[in-house]
């Protein structure tokens, strides 16, 4: 870590001593400053941390389960209805869509694209308005 911030570039080093003792320096503040640090803040973040985590804790026991417990409860008439409705009006539909769906192949090809219909031999070609018969 020393290297990264007090980096000296090629060509101009200091004395070796110099270095060294930089280094020396440089650790005990860093280690010296940590302690400090967590002596005077660590109890008060510690004290907050557990604080939060103890009210996430007591909301989910006392709170959330017992409120998501009271909805499964009362919301289960309801999806029964629900289920027999979708499964027998929109279960056909859906089962039929599938089925008209599933003759779809798609395939890569990497020929010239293909003609229109009405360009097709045998296909008289279209000017205009095909005129009405009786």
């Amino acid at each position: 870590m020393f290297d990264d911030v007090l980096a000296e570039p090629e060509g101009a080093h200091s004395i070796d001593c110099v270095w060294r003792n930089s280094f020396k320096c440089f650790n005990c503040g860093r280690n010296v400053c940590y302690k400090i640090l967590t002596f005077i803040c660590g109890l008060p973040i510690a004290l907050f941390w557990g604080s939060l985590f103890a009210l996430v804790s007591f909301s989910e026991i006392w709170c959330i389960t017992p409120q998501m417990r009271c909805l499964h409860v009362t919301l289960y008439s309801v999806k029964k209805i629900l289920s027999i409705v979708l499964s027998s009006v929109f279960g056909p539909i859906m089962e039929t869509y599938g089925l008209i769906f599933s003759r779809i192949h798609i395939t890569q090809s990497h020929g010239d694209p293909p003609k229109p219909l009405g360009s097709l031999p045998g296909n008289p070609p279209r000017n205009g308005v095909r005129p009405f018969k009786n």
